[in-house]
């Protein structure tokens, strides 16, 4: 069933709503396709609207995935700040357990919001590179503004210095994104590494190759302070 035309938006309140419909639209068929996959013909067929119309409300494609991609920063950060906070003060947490469990609540959140793992890699390859410089400083704002909230909260829960809580921030989502792509979940690729044994490498598991490799850091930063 295809939705009715959309009119053009006669208002600030349904331009708003027209926008909301059309991220909408996106992250849904991205989340059955991957990013990759979706074409701005694609996201103006699924809210009825022709494809020239869509330049009303978004400059490119990448313009409506780049704005997912902020969303998904906030919501992101907003459940990891939860997740965090009633883990106590960081100078008296037993570190070794701590650590694992800074490294399961960073990994899980990322993990359980695929398509925003899809935006991580997406967005420095091709979704900044698509947009005009004032949509990149409008993105870059909010995920860095994310990103050291993330990492404020890190230091709250573990003895890291401002510096370790954005270089795991960073290390975490870099990862998340590389990993994401590597393991190519619910595609043709993916079916194949897993039917062919001498590709058995190439299946990549995320949530264990992730914590390893934050639980790894975090251990670093942690005996590195401990020399001090």
């Amino acid at each position: 069933m295809t939705s009715p035309p959309f009119e053009r938006a006669r208002s600030a309140e349904a331009k708003r709503i027209r926008e909301t419909a059309i991220l909408e639209a996106a992250a849904r068929l991205a989340a059955e396709r991957g990013i990759r996959e979706v074409t701005l013909t694609d996201i103006a067929a699924a809210v009825g609207m022709h494809k020239s119309a869509m330049l009303r409300y978004f400059e490119t494609r990448e313009e409506i995935f780049l704005r997912l991609s902020a969303s998904g920063w906030a919501e992101w950060s907003e459940a990891v700040r939860e997740r965090l906070g009633p883990l106590g003060d960081a100078d008296s947490s037993d570190s070794e357990e701590q650590i694992s469990e800074v490294a399961g609540i960073l990994t899980e959140t990322l993990v359980a919001r695929p398509l925003f793992c899809d935006l991580l890699a997406q967005t420095p390859l091709n979704l900044e590179r698509g947009v005009s410089f004032e949509a990149v400083r409008s993105f870059k704002i909010r995920a860095i503004a994310e990103a050291e909230a993330i990492g404020a909260a890190l230091g709250k829960a573990l003895p890291v210095t401002p510096e370790q809580g954005g270089d795991t921030v960073t290390t975490a989502v870099s990862m998340a994104g590389a990993l994401w792509q590597m393991a190519a979940p619910g595609t043709e690729l993916r079916s194949f590494y897993r039917s062919s044994p001498e590709l058995a490498h190439a299946v990549v598991d995320v949530a264990p190759r992730l914590t390893g490799i934050l639980t790894a850091l975090l251990r670093g930063y942690l005996t590195e302070s401990s020399r001090r």
